[in-house]
């Protein structure tokens, strides 16, 4: 029965830890499926701070308008069509505060602009769009505007434009009256274009001709459309960081980490043996599992201070892992076998992990609620990290450790340093007590 129940355990070490290269060669790999490829490390979005770019803050004129909130949401929806029409996907647009949008663009090799500071001029401030007839006076505003975007007519590039209801009945009466002239387009005071009217637009859809690119048609497509805005929005800070900076930032980061993950195993497999391959076993996971969900989960960025939040999260695996030898060590000295010590001493270890993860749990949320920007990015991959670190712990090292006492070694020596010296030591002095 004991030999069956070795090599059972044999086989399941042999196929976790097979699992686990598997892991490794998916997440760090990838792999094909006929059209479909996957790679987890390619999906990592890469914060500003990483990457470079460009973050803008932007504040409302007047906080006390009627549906302010509403109009403010409204406004972070158009800000975000204007940045994935440009190829800016994984930009983040966020509150700041009650009246304050942050805008924070990353730079990286499927973008279209790399100049950060064109990026600056091109989210710019959104401006109030206004359609003039020759004299001036005003035709409609940008709230008149339902849609502009970059089309073909005729094989050319134009900007076409579909309106509101009421802007359809103002563009119709303007261009019957307007034909063959001009109406100019003005973006905060200042033409942006002049398109004469060559027909009557009674559908609320038209066209503007004229010498267009593709991208000089996208350009005055997204102006058009940025004066839809519901709010003035003034621009209060704008600053960009260098790609290089961040590259170089990002390679010390993983060097250290490497380099530190190298030094933590060493440690623990001198230092607690058989408990410490288990705890590296578990280390392995949390690491490969860590960059699977930054990978998977929606919204997460990978910045300078989320890699903190990773590393802090290791130190909290090991801490646990530490808690529960340390129990092992003081119930196995009491005369317990190696099976009974550890189940004693992971039982007792787990109120003390859980509450410390659970405290620290609590504060990463409220960061993550209530914080901005890298902030922000700290408390999601922190809060990613301690419960990948719960399982690693709980789960994946307690599991592998029980497999490993299965295999029935003789030697509690290989579990922990002068395991039969302890035990003298605590049975003598219970018989001197005794005594």
């Amino acid at each position: 029965m004991a030999t069956r129940s070795k090599t059972r355990s044999i086989w399941l070490l042999v196929v976790i830890y097979a699992l686990i290269v598997l892991l490794g060669v998916f997440v760090i790999r990838g792999f094909d499926a006929g059209i479909y490829e996957i790679r987890p490390l390619r999906g990592i979005q890469q914060g500003l701070d990483i990457t470079g770019g460009v973050y803008t803050v932007y504040e409302a004129a007047d906080p006390n308008v009627e549906d302010f909130e509403a109009k403010m949401e409204d406004a972070q929806l158009v800000l975000r069509e204007r940045l994935d029409q440009r190829g800016f996907t994984e930009a983040t647009i966020t509150r700041q505060g009650t009246d304050r949008i942050r805008v924070e663009i990353p730079i990286n090799d499927s973008s279209e602009i790399t100049d950060p500071t064109e990026i600056s001029q091109f989210i710019g401030t959104p401006a109030q769009l206004e359609f003039r007839d020759p004299d001036g006076n005003v035709i409609m505003e940008g709230a008149d505007i339902e849609r502009a975007y970059r089309s073909l007519y005729n094989n050319q590039p134009v900007v076409a434009f579909s309106l509101t209801p009421d802007g359809t009945t103002k563009f119709a009466e303007a261009t019957q009256r307007l034909l063959n002239q001009t109406i100019g387009i003005y973006v905060d005071g200042q033409m942006i274009s002049e398109p004469t009217v060559n027909s009557a637009i009674l559908n609320g859809e038209g066209i503007i001709e004229g010498s267009f690119t593709e991208d000089t048609a996208l350009d005055l497509a997204l102006q058009i459309e940025s004066g839809a805005l519901p709010l003035d929005l003034n621009e209060i800070e704008v600053r960009t960081i260098s790609a290089t900076l961040g590259v170089g930032a990002l390679e010390n980061s993983i060097l250290a980490g490497l380099v530190g993950m190298i030094v933590l195993f060493i440690y623990m497999i001198v230092i607690y043996r058989v408990p410490g391959i288990a705890a590296c076993t578990g280390l392995a996971v949390y690491t490969l599992l860590v960059l699977l969900c930054l990978a998977t989960v929606p919204g997460v960025q990978l910045t300078l201070p989320g890699i903190a939040g990773i590393v802090l999260g290791v130190g909290m695996a090991v801490d646990a892992n530490v808690i529960i030898f340390a129990r092992f060590h003081e119930e196995f000295s009491r005369g317990k076998s190696l099976r009974s010590a550890y189940e004693a001493g992971s039982k007792k270890a787990f109120v003390t992990i859980l509450d410390s993860n659970v405290t620290t749990l609590i504060c990463a949320v409220v960061l993550a609620i209530f914080g901005t920007g890298q902030i922000k990015s700290f408390a999601y991959t922190l809060i990613i990290s301690i419960i990948v670190s719960m399982f690693a712990a709980l789960v994946v090292t307690n599991g592998v450790m029980r497999l490993y006492i299965s295999l029935g070694h003789k030697n509690p020596n290989m579990y922990m340093w002068h395991a039969k010296e302890l035990r003298a030591a605590a049975l003598a002095a219970r018989e001197n007590g005794g005594a």
